[in-house]
This record gives C-alpha cells, sequence and structure tokens, in this order.
C-alpha cells in the first residue's frame, strides 16, 4: 500500500519519536554529560554515537560546537550513516562521521561506538609498544578484546579513512589508536560507556605505576584470561547497573541532562 507523502513523513517522526529512541537519547546524553565530568573529553572535539533502536542506517550523534558538559539529549542529532541530518539542529562534526558512520555501516556489531582523547588512554597511544599492560585488574577486563590501530593518517576527513579504521578493527572492542585517541565499540549504549570508563582508569593506574620508576609486575597469560571470563560473565549486568548509577547521580544535580 502507497502512504501519502504526508503520512509517510508523520510515521517517520513518530518513529524517531518512540520510547526506545528517547531513552537512547537520555542514556547517551548521560554518557556525554559524566565524561566531562571525569575529564574524558577534549573542547568542542570527539564524538559519541549509538544506532537508533531498530535501525540499522541511523545514528545518535553529538553536534559540532557543542562541550560534552552542554549535551543534553534534545540536543543530540540523528543522521543517516553518510552524516546527512535526519532530526536536530546542527550537523556533526566531520570526522565524526567519516569515523563513525563507517564504523557502524562496516560493523553492524557495533551499535555504539565512543571516541575520545582522554588523557591517561591516549598517553599510552602515544608510546612505542603494547599500550596496556596486563598488569593490574582494572585492565584485565579487556584482555583479549583490545588492538593498536598503528597508522595515523592525520584526520579523518573522507571515507576511505574512515574505511580503513573500520576495517582495523576486526573483532576488538576496543582500539588504541596510535598518536590519536582511542575508540571503544560495543552492542550497546551503556556496554560502550562500561568499557571507556574503565579503559580510562586502567590506563590512569598504569600510567600511575610506571611514574615511580618501578618495573610492573604483569599477570600470568592464564590467569589473565581466567580474570576475563570471570568479569565477562557480569559484564552486561554490571554495564547496565553503572549506567543506570550515572543517571541517578546527574538526575540529583544537573537533569537538564535529560531534556
Amino acid at each position: 500500500m502507497n502512504i501519502a507523502p504526508a503520512a509517510a513523513a508523520l510515521l517517520h517522526n513518530s518513529a524517531l519519536d518512540s520510547d526506545a529512541v528517547q531513552e537512547a537519547r537520555i542514556d547517551l546524553a548521560a554518557c556525554f554529560r559524566m565524561a566531562a565530568r571525569l575529564g574524558m573529553h577534549e573542547g568542542i572535539c570527539n564524538h559519541f554515537s549509538a544506532l537508533v533502536p531498530g535501525r540499522d542506517d541511523l545514528m545518535l550523534v553529538n553536534p559540532y560546537g557543542w562541550a560534552f558538559s552542554e549535551i543534553t539529549a534534545s540536543r543530540l542529532l540523528i543522521t543517516d550513516l553518510a552524516g546527512r541530518v535526519v532530526a536536530g539542529d546542527g550537523v556533526p562534526e566531520a570526522t565524526a562521521f567519516y569515523i563513525h558512520g563507517r564504523m557502524h555501516l562496516r560493523n553492524p556489531r557495533a551499535k555504539a561506538a565512543f571516541h575520545t582523547h582522554m588523557p591517561y588512554a591516549t598517553a599510552l597511544a602515544m608510546l612505542d609498544g603494547p599500550p596496556l599492560a596486563w598488569a593490574g585488574q582494572t585492565a584485565l577486563k579487556f584482555y583479549g578484546r583490545m588492538l593498536v590501530d598503528e597508522h595515523y593518517n592525520g584526520l579523518a576527513l573522507d571515507d576511505a579513512e574512515g574505511d580503513r579504521i573500520a576495517a582495523a578493527i576486526g573483532d576488538a572492542d576496543i582500539v588504541f589508536m596510535r598518536n590519536h585517541g582511542v575508540m571503544v565499540v560495543g552492542p550497546g549504549i551503556a556496554e560502550a560507556w562500561d568499557d571507556l570508563y574503565y579503559l580510562e582508569r586502567a590506563a590512569q593506574a598504569q600510567w600511575l605505576a610506571e611514574s615511580t620508576g618501578r618495573r610492573l609486575q604483569p599477570v600470568p597469560d592464564a590467569l589473565a584470561r581466567k580474570t576475563y571470563e570471570q568479569m565477562r560473565a557480569a559484564d552486561g549486568e554490571s554495564a547496565r547497573l553503572h549506567l543506570a548509577s550515572v543517571r541517578r547521580i546527574l538526575m540529583a544535580d544537573a537533569p537538564d541532562f535529560a531534556s
């Protein structure tokens, strides 16, 4: 059955205003606000994106020109994977859709993609050799889930670079982008936030340990694997509870994030 253009537009807009989409907006806005509080941001740069619930061709992403601390649920844009704005005021930052649009397009498992230059993890991405050592329990959350993209090519300003980054991730969830920053992808917003938060904590702990000048004491591979498996068993619930706590904290003293 054909639908008249006006009716089709109404149907389209209704789908993008559903309860599920609104919850995704609030969840993503909460991540931006808490990232800002924790110093995991950089001016008006860096981006978080998530596929619109029920859609694999549209994503929520922050608009260019707004700091993480200014993001609200309603301020987030909905764009297609080529960066064309479908809903919202403003435009995404150029590298946001070349990195995130191509990531979502090429990696269907990446329902959420968070890219930051958060200081401790980015510092490790600037050093020669493997960035994260398996020497602390928090780091073991990422055992076997991480890779390093060694090929820094400047700003990602075209599909070719976006496709290269998307291909480089392979099966990993965590990418240290050499000389650049980090990218975390996950099956949902809560999982991506949980990984991003604990990645920075692991990097910070390693930085502090190495600053003593003493040698790190790594966990043996077999025990590192075992510990990761123990963590993985509770990861989904833990991530959801973590994000729920972020929302409660923000609702208590900065409730405008959900507006």
